[in-house]
């Protein structure tokens, strides 16, 4: 015999549960006490917390990532910006020239960097929900879009715009 399932009458009595079967198999096992045992107790609830944790490393690994996607991201926003406030400096001009406001510029470029930050994360969230409709498909597994999820990306990508594109 090489494996016994037992259940304890509750969660709370696991302990002494497991203590009552290690005394009760140290006896036909002939193990004297203070001898270290030739078998093991294992609790389910152990088993159960392996997998968790590997989730939640996974979970903080991706958040990792998403980080620095992010500020790549965000970089690549100032680039397009600095590059478009260059190559506009004769309009910025002629707005000054006009009574434009600095801020009022400032706003405008603003806009447009939040614009594209929407327009990208859009296209993110197309990409993600079709990927997630195909696996769906394809893998038979439950999937199911989240309002929460899809207003924080957008959340998320505003907040891109406005971070780096100021």
């Amino acid at each position: 015999m090489d494996q016994i399932l037992v259940k304890a009458v509750s969660a709370d009595r696991i302990q002494e549960a497991i203590q009552q079967i290690t005394e009760l198999l140290r006896e036909p096992h002939h193990i004297r006490p203070g001898e270290e045992d030739d078998f093991t107790v294992r609790d389910m609830t152990e088993m159960i917390k392996v997998p968790s944790s590997t989730t939640q490393s996974m979970s903080t690994l991706l958040l990792i990532v998403a980080l620095i996607s992010l500020v790549v991201g965000g970089v690549g926003i100032m680039n397009i910006m600095l590059v478009s406030v260059t190559e506009r400096t004769r309009e910025i001009g002629l707005q000054m020239a006009v009574g434009v406001r600095s801020h009022h510029i400032l706003r405008q470029f603003l806009a447009e960097a939040v614009a594209l930050c929407l327009a990208g994360g859009a296209l993110g969230i197309l990409l993600g929900r079709g990927a997630s409709v195909l696996i769906r498909w394809n893998l038979h597994w439950p999937t199911q879009a989240s309002l929460e999820t899809i207003l924080a990306a957008v959340a998320v990508s505003v907040s891109v715009g406005v971070l780096f594109g100021f």
